[in-house]
C-alpha cells in the first residue's frame, strides 16, 4: 500500500497549508485509515440505498471528514515527541467535537423547531463550535484567508453591515438567526454545497480512487506513452496526453502535477527539453485535468447546482474545449521540439499500444459503463456506485484483480483523497449563504455591468483580474464558487443582451416582446418587425426598464438559447478560476512541478503561464461564439477553426515553426489566428484565414528543408 502524501491532496493544496500531514505509520495515520473505510461506506450507502435526509447527510458528512481531518492535519507542526503527543490529544478532542455538534444537530432537530427555533444555551454553545471548528479544520488544510473572509462575512451580516453607506448597507441580523441558518439550518454550513459535496464530489474522487488502486493509473501512463512516444517531442506530448487521461479521472491539478509530473518531467528531460520548459509543460496540462469530464475539479456538479443544467449536458459540451486546450499545449510542445532540433529520439523502450491496451483495458470498461449509465439517464451519484462496483469486476480480468484488501485500501484512499476538499465545500458554504443573505451577488453584478460600461469584453477582463486575485488565496475550487455567485449574473446579462439585439436588428421579436416595446418607447415600436441596425437595436435594449428586461428576453429568446447563456457565463468563470494554478505570484501546481524538475519556482510559473494561454483564450469563445449551446456540428467547426487559430497564435508567440519566423511572418500569422478564432467575422473570412494559414505551414515546410546559401557555399568544392 503504496502512496505519496503530496498526490492523494486535492487541489486545496492550492492554499497555503498550516501544518504537516501526519505519517500513515503513526497512529493518527491507523485511524484515518480505517476511519476512511467507514466513512466511505456510510456515503456509499447514503447515497445509493438510504433514505436519510439532506440535512442529517451534509451534517455527518461535515462530521466525519472533520474529525478525520483533526487526526491528519496537526494543528501546529513541531518537531518534539512531547509537544506532538500534546498536540495529537488535542486534535482528537477536536476530532470528536465535530463529531458531537453534529450529533447534537440530529437528535435535537425537531425539538428546535417545536420550541419555535428559540435558542437554548446548548443551541448557542454548539452552533458557534460547529461554526468555529469549521473555519480552523480550513485553516488548517487551505490557510487563513478563508476563514479571515467568512469572519468578515458572517460579522457584516451581524455588525458592521449596518455601518457602511451606499448600496452595501445591510440591516443587520440577530445572532440567533445568522447561527440558525448558517448551522442548524440548510443554507449555510450543510446548505447546496455541502450537498454536492457529500454526493456528487465524493463518490466520482471515490471512483477515481478505485481506478487508481485497480492499476488504472499506469494504464493510463503507458498508454500515453505508446501513443504519443514515436511522435516529434514524444515525451512532452506524453506528458500533455497522460496529464489529461489522468485528469479525467482525479480532478486535481496538484495531484495531478506530482503523479504523472515525476515519470514525464523526467522523460522530457532526457530527450532533450530544458528542465524548466518540462515543469512548465507538466504543470499547464495537468492544469487541464480539471477541464477534462467527467469530473472536472467537482466545477461540472456544482455547476450543473447553480444553473439546473443536467450534469451530463454540462460535461458534454465541455469535452471539445478541454481537447482544445490540450491540443494548444501540445503545440507548444512540438514547436519547441522543433526549435531544438529533437526528433522522435530512441523509441525502444516506447511500448506498443497493443500489448498495452490488451494488458489495461479493463480499465476503460468502468469509464465505459460510467458514460452509458449517465447517458441512459442514472443520476451521477448511481452512475459513480455503479461504476465503482464495475472498477472491482473488470479487475478480475487483470492480472492483479482486486482482493478485499485492496478494496478496503481503495475506500480508505478515496475518503482521505477527499479530507480536504469536504471541509473546504462545507466551509465555504458560509461565504454563499452570506452572499444569498445581504443580495451582494446582485450589487456586485451591477457594479459590474456600470465599470464595464456594458462592454463584455471589459466585464470579462474584471472578472479574470478578480478570479486571478481571488485564486492567490483560495483553491479554484472555492474561487470559482464565490465568483460564480457573484459575477455570473452579469456575464450572463451581456451575453442574452448580445443574442436580444441581433434577434431585434433581424426583425425576430415576439408579439409579446414587441407589445413591452410599445409601453417602453412607442416611437420606435413601429420599426422592430424588420431589419435595422445593431446600434439602433442596442439602443432600443438599452430603454428596457430592469423589472421588464427578464420578460421581454423570456418571450423574445429560444429557452435553449438562454440555457446556454447561463451555461457559457459559468463555463467562463470556471475555465477563469483554473488560472491560479499557472499564474505567478502563487501557482502551487507550477511549483509543484518546479520542484519536481528542480528549476526556480517563479522562472517556472512564468513558463507555465506563457504555455497554458488557452485558458485565457476559450473564455472568448464561450462569450462570443455558439460553442455550448449543444449543437454538434456548429461546436465541432467552431473547434476545427479554433485549434487551427490557437496553432497559429501559438507560433507567432514563440516565433518559431518549422523554421525561424522573422517579425513580419509572426504579425501575419498572428492576424491569420485571430481571423480563426473570431467567431463574429463568419464563415467566409475563417475559410480565407484557414487557406492563408495552411500557405504559411506549406512555405514555411519548403524554407526549412532548403539549404540556407551559407550552407551550399560551406559545402562547395
Amino acid at each position: 500500500m503504496e502512496r505519496d502524501d503530496k498526490g492523494d491532496k486535492d487541489d486545496t493544496d492550492l492554499g497555503e497549508v498550516v501544518a504537516t500531514i501526519r505519517g500513515e505509520n503513526t497512529l493518527a495515520g491507523r485511524l484515518v485509515f480505517w476511519g476512511g473505510v467507514l466513512v466511505s461506506l456510510f456515503h456509499l450507502y447514503a447515497n445509493t440505498l438510504g433514505t436519510m435526509s439532506e440535512l442529517w447527510t451534509s451534517a455527518i458528512h461535515f462530521g466525519t471528514f472533520g474529525c478525520l481531518c483533526a487526526l491528519l492535519f496537526p494543528m501546529v507542526a513541531s518537531e518534539r515527541a512531547s509537544t506532538r503527543r500534546v498536540v495529537f490529544a488535542i486534535d482528537v478532542v477536536i476530532g470528536l467535537l465535530a463529531l458531537g455538534c453534529v450529533a447534537y444537530l440530529i437528535w435535537n432537530e425537531d425539538a428546535l423547531f417545536a420550541r419555535g427555533v428559540t435558542f437554548t444555551t446548548a443551541d448557542w454553545v454548539v452552533s458557534i463550535l460547529g461554526i468555529a471548528l469549521a473555519l480552523e479544520l480550513t485553516r488548517r488544510t487551505s490557510g487563513w484567508l478563508i476563514p479571515v473572509l467568512i469572519v468578515i462575512a458572517l460579522t457584516y451580516v451581524g455588525w458592521w453591515g449596518r455601518y457602511v453607506g451606499g448600496v452595501f448597507q445591510f440591516p443587520g441580523l440577530s445572532w440567533e438567526t445568522i447561527l440558525f441558518r448558517n448551522f442548524f439550518g440548510t443554507d449555510g454550513m450543510f446548505g447546496t454545497i455541502a450537498r454536492i459535496s457529500s454526493t456528487y464530489v465524493f463518490m466520482f474522487i471515490l471512483f477515481g480512487a478505485f481506478l487508481v488502486r485497480s492499476g488504472a493509473g499506469a494504464f493510463i501512463i503507458d498508454l500515453a506513452r505508446a501513443a504519443a512516444g514515436r511522435l516529434v517531442g514524444g515525451p512532452g506530448l506524453v506528458a500533455v496526453l497522460g496529464s489529461g487521461l489522468m485528469g479525467s479521472i482525479s480532478g486535481s491539478a496538484v495531484a495531478n502535477t506530482v503523479s504523472t509530473g515525476v515519470i514525464t518531467i523526467p522523460l522530457m528531460k532526457r530527450s532533450g527539453f530544458s528542465p524548466r520548459f518540462a515543469a512548465g509543460v507538466e504543470a499547464a496540462a495537468s492544469t487541464g485535468g480539471q477541464l477534462m469530464p467527467p469530473v472536472m475539479g467537482a466545477g461540472a456538479f456544482i455547476m450543473s447546482s447553480y444553473t439546473n443544467i443536467p450534469y451530463v449536458t454540462i460535461i458534454g459540451v465541455a469535452a471539445l474545449p478541454a481537447l482544445m486546450y490540450f491540443l494548444s499545449v501540445g503545440f507548444w510542445v512540438r514547436i519547441e521540439a522543433k526549435r531544438l532540433g529533437i526528433g522522435v529520439g530512441n523509441t525502444a523502450d516506447v511500448p506498443k499500444i497493443g500489448p498495452v491496451l490488451r494488458r489495461g483495458s479493463h480499465s476503460l470498461i468502468p469509464i465505459a459503463v460510467l458514460v452509458a449509465l449517465l447517458v441512459y439517464g442514472f443520476t451521477p451519484t448511481y452512475a459513480a456506485g455503479i461504476s465503482i462496483l464495475a472498477t472491482v469486476v473488470a479487475s478480475w480480468i487483470s492480472p492483479t484483480p482486486m482482493g478485499i484488501m485492496a478494496v478496503v485500501d481503495a475506500l480508505a484512499l478515496g475518503a482521505r483523497n477527499m479530507i480536504a476538499v469536504a471541509v473546504l465545500l462545507v466551509t465555504v458554504g458560509l461565504i454563499v449563504n452570506v452572499i444569498g443573505t445581504t443580495g451582494i451577488g446582485n450589487t456586485f453584478s451591477l457594479m459590474i455591468n456600470q465599470w464595464a460600461g456594458g462592454s463584455l469584453i471589459v466585464t470579462l477582463l474584471l472578472v479574470a483580474l478578480a478570479s486571478l486575485v481571488l485564486g492567490m488565496g483560495l483553491p479554484v475550487t472555492a474561487a470559482y464558487i464565490v465568483l460564480g455567485t457573484l459575477s455570473a449574473p452579469a456575464i450572463y446579462s451581456l451575453i442574452v443582451d448580445a443574442h436580444l439585439i441581433d434577434a431585434i436588428a433581424a426583425g425576430h421579436l415576439s408579439e409579446q416582446a414587441r407589445a413591452v416595446f410599445m409601453l417602453v418607447s412607442p416611437e420606435n415600436a413601429g420599426a422592430l418587425g424588420s431589419a435595422m441596425p445593431q446600434a439602433e437595436a442596442a439602443h432600443l435594449v438599452a430603454l428596457i426598464p430592469p423589472a421588464l428586461r427578464s420578460t421581454v428576453v423570456e418571450q423574445s429568446l429560444d429557452p435553449a438559447l438562454l440555457s446556454a447563456a447561463l451555461l457559457s457565463a459559468h463555463m467562463i468563470i470556471f475555465w477563469l478560476s483554473q488560472d491560479s494554478n499557472v499564474t505567478p505570484p502563487v501557482c502551487l501546481t507550477a511549483f509543484a512541478a518546479a520542484a519536481i524538475a528542480g528549476t526556480p519556482a517563479m522562472r517556472t510559473g512564468l513558463t507555465a503561464w506563457k504555455i497554458a494561454k488557452g485558458l485565457y483564450i476559450m473564455p472568448l469563445l464561450f462569450a462570443y461564439t455558439p460553442f455550448l449551446n449543444g449543437d454538434v456540428g456548429t461546436a465541432l467547426v467552431i473547434f476545427g477553426f479554433g485549434t487551427c487559430g490557437l496553432y497559429a497564435l501559438t507560433v507567432a508567440i514563440e516565433g518559431y515553426s518549422e523554421w525561424p519566423l522573422d517579425v513580419i511572418s509572426r504579425l501575419v500569422l498572428a492576424v491569420l489566428g485571430g481571423v480563426l478564432l473570431w467567431w463574429p467575422l463568419g464563415i467566409v473570412w475563417q475559410v480565407a484565414a484557414l487557406f492563408g494559414l495552411i500557405a504559411m505551414m506549406v512555405l514555411g515546410r519548403v524554407r526549412a528543408r532548403r539549404p540556407s546559401a551559407a550552407a551550399t557555399e560551406r559545402s562547395a568544392p
